[in-house]
């Protein structure tokens, strides 16, 4: 389990915070936090995936620390929304919404150029349940920034589900116009078979005859183009570029698995060089387990 990927410098950083924390090394990790942000300069990609990653184990009492440290310094302010938006997605709520959106925007007016604060304010609408004429305005913002935003594209698609605030419509439209729009091989690459594979884990968890017929969704022109298309490119070295490109692979090659295709994950597998990602493998028990079985299934065929 590395949820760094292969970004080696995020991943010493993220070791340091994963221990106990007493002040003076919350001192200590606030000063390496913000200098693995600052070492990402304006790859926005970059920037974003060691936000995702750094606030999964940065504590609220390491982002108070850097803030005030660092009164001015907009990337803590930065971090301490994501922070309060991955706090919020354990315990089931916000803890001061009000407080975690104006820190979104003033870290957007002292760095009006960075799409993170935006992609922090987009994940806190989506918490909030806010309706779409508010999420709409929050994509534009980051699409000026950066266009094919991976966090903010997976934020919206969860967002647009039937199971948040959407339909399957809503959800297939925006999937096709970004697959339309998007260049090969862009961050967005993997929006599809999310889609695909929270479809297919909605149909397993509704039970019944629903369940029973999941696995024939792999079987669908739609699925079955998105997974050809993905096994001819994906692996290739150098095709996916994206910070979180191993994510991706770890998709594709859940999904062949599923999908009774596992004869053409081996080249997945070899791809990721055992880097394993909590989603979607720990869906089905403990997500290295799961990870080997399929890996050695993939070897034998």
């Amino acid at each position: 389990m590395a949820p760094e990927l292969d970004d080696a410098e995020l991943g010493r950083v993220r070791r340091q915070l994963s221990g106990p924390q007493l002040q003076g090394q919350l001192d200590l990790s606030a000063g390496l936090v913000e200098q693995v942000l600052r070492d990402a300069g304006r790859d926005w990609d970059r920037r974003t995936h060691r936000l995702a990653v750094l606030a999964q184990v940065a504590s609220p009492a390491l982002a108070r620390v850097w803030r005030r440290q660092r009164p001015q310094e907009a990337d803590a302010l930065v971090l301490h929304a994501w922070v309060d938006v991955a706090q919020a997605r354990l315990a089931g709520a916000l803890e001061d919404p009000q407080g975690t959106v104006d820190r979104c925007r003033r870290a957007a007016e002292m760095r009006p150029d960075d799409p993170a604060p935006w992609v922090a304010l987009l994940a806190v609408h989506r918490l909030l349940r806010r309706p779409e004429q508010e999420m709409y305005p929050l994509c534009r913002e980051i699409g000026a920034r950066d266009a094919w935003n991976r966090v903010a594209h997976l934020e919206m698609l969860r967002y647009l589900s039937p199971e948040e605030c959407g339909s399957h419509g809503q959800v297939l439209d925006f999937v096709a116009a970004v697959r339309d729009a998007a260049p090969p091989g862009s961050p967005v690459a993997g929006l599809e078979l999310a889609m695909l594979t929270d479809r297919y884990r909605a149909a397993l968890a509704a039970g019944g005859v629903t369940s029973l017929g999941a696995r024939r969704r792999w079987a669908m022109p739609d699925a079955e183009a998105a997974l050809a298309r993905a096994v001819a490119d994906w692996p290739e070295p150098g095709f996916l570029r994206h910070a979180a490109g191993l994510s991706d692979l770890n998709v594709l090659a859940y999904a062949l698995g599923q999908a009774g295709r596992i004869g053409e994950a081996a080249g997945v597998f070899g791809a990721l060089d055992g880097v394993v990602t909590i989603w979607p493998w720990g869906l089905d028990g403990d997500a290295v387990q799961q990870f080997a079985f399929w890996q050695d299934q993939a070897l034998v065929e």
